[in-house]
């Protein structure tokens, strides 16, 4: 007897009839691909082909080959903005996008490791890997959204006059009603980003915070650093700290003078024991409660090292003990829902990272986010 003919006595060539799989998130996905429409990705063939021109003539499949790229193929080559995205040279005309792109290369708020003013740099490279398409969720970004990168805010050697900068930016964009998203740059960019969101925004702004970090001290050493965002944000006239929302706080690194503060601005704080305590589910619904009673709009910061420094490396403040990657993820898609009116992705920091892996997460922070948005109708229908 041949040994393949002992293997699944009870399974082999069975003719049961087998259990219903339409229930699966995955058959469902197969389905509603059939759905999602390739009106711009067909438009950015098209003009890839006007602008980098007809492809030799040994190309068999011209489909989406030109001579010169213009496009999101190659994966590994051409011009790395978010997503390959159209590039913004011109910012007065950020009004025409639903979503634009902004880097804040800033780490002068560092207290131990820089190196984040490379993360925009670095976010961008690797968000070369995807394409604009999520199985799970149903939703092409290139057909839901028009997309822009606005490239890098100047940010001078100086914390007063980059995060003025950050914080004109940041308003400009929301000003003309498109969806800020900023990658970071250290978490004190925290403060002129809710800052410039603040100035726009008509009623209270909420702010949902995941991190290790308390980052709720008024000064570090003198200076508004990385440790010092939220006690400046929530001293915004429509930022109040009973509005603020901080998920993942714990272990070594959570200063005592930015947990007395955090204690005296009344802020809500959960730490990975609560979340495991009370669920995903349960910590979603919390943070949404709180960061929207009485606010008009919510502000996203997403602290890459609130996950488990073993899944992100390349972060100035490693920390274990942290948020499994999925269980970041389900937290902020679960926030986009409701919708957010700007996020932040920071303190990754391409030095330290292996891989990209670090950059990676917070590529998908984005991408997730922007499809909830998308799926729930918080965003987009300009196309």
């Amino acid at each position: 007897m041949s040994f393949y003919k002992r293997h699944a006595p009870e399974l082999r060539e069975h003719d049961r009839e087998l259990p219903d799989r339409s229930a699966f998130q995955g058959m469902k996905a197969l389905d509603a691909e059939s759905t999602i429409p390739d009106t711009q990705w067909r438009e950015e063939v098209r003009r890839g082909k006007e602008f980098g021109l007809e492809p030799a003539d040994s190309i068999v499949d011209k489909t989406e080959i030109s001579v010169f790229q213009r496009g999101e193929l190659p994966h590994w080559s051409g011009i790395n903005t978010f997503l390959k995205s159209p590039y913004l040279e011109d910012v007065r005309q950020v009004g025409e996008y639903d979503v634009a792109v902004v880097g804040a290369p800033f780490d002068i708020g560092t207290t131990y490791r820089s190196g984040t003013r490379f993360g925009p740099q670095g976010i961008r490279r690797i968000s070369s890997l995807y394409t604009t398409y999520n199985f799970e969720l149903g939703v092409d970004l290139r057909e839901s959204l028009k997309i822009a990168d606005v490239g890098d805010i100047f940010c001078p050697s100086n914390i007063t006059k980059a995060h003025d900068q950050i914080t004109k930016g940041v308003a400009h964009i929301l000003s003309q009603g498109t969806m800020p998203v900023i990658m970071g740059g250290d978490h004190s960019i925290g403060y002129p980003c809710a800052r410039g969101v603040a100035e726009v925004v008509e009623g209270k702004v909420g702010i949902i915070h995941l991190d290790r970090h308390i980052d709720t001290q008024e000064r570090d050493m003198d200076e508004i650093m990385h440790t010092c965002p939220w006690f400046h944000a929530t001293n915004l006239p429509n930022c109040p700290p009973a509005n603020l929302v901080q998920v993942g706080i714990g272990g070594w690194q959570v200063p005592r003078p930015g947990v007395k503060q955090g204690k005296r601005m009344g802020s809500t704080v959960m730490t990975i024991g609560d979340i495991e305590k009370i669920g995903i589910e349960k910590t979603i619904e919390m943070a949404l409660e709180v960061a929207w009673k009485g606010a008009s709009a919510v502000y996203l910061s997403f602290d890459i090292d609130s996950v488990d420094c073993g899944f992100v490396p390349g972060t100035g403040w490693p920390e274990p003990g942290g948020f499994l990657p999925r269980e970041a993820l389900a937290i902020l898609q679960g926030v986009a829902k409701e919708g957010v009116v700007a996020m932040e992705v920071v303190e990754v920091a391409p030095p330290y990272d292996i891989s990209d892996i670090t950059a990676l997460l917070g590529v998908r922070a984005i991408v997730d986010v922007l499809a909830t948005m998308v799926k729930h109708g918080r965003i987009g229908g300009r196309l």
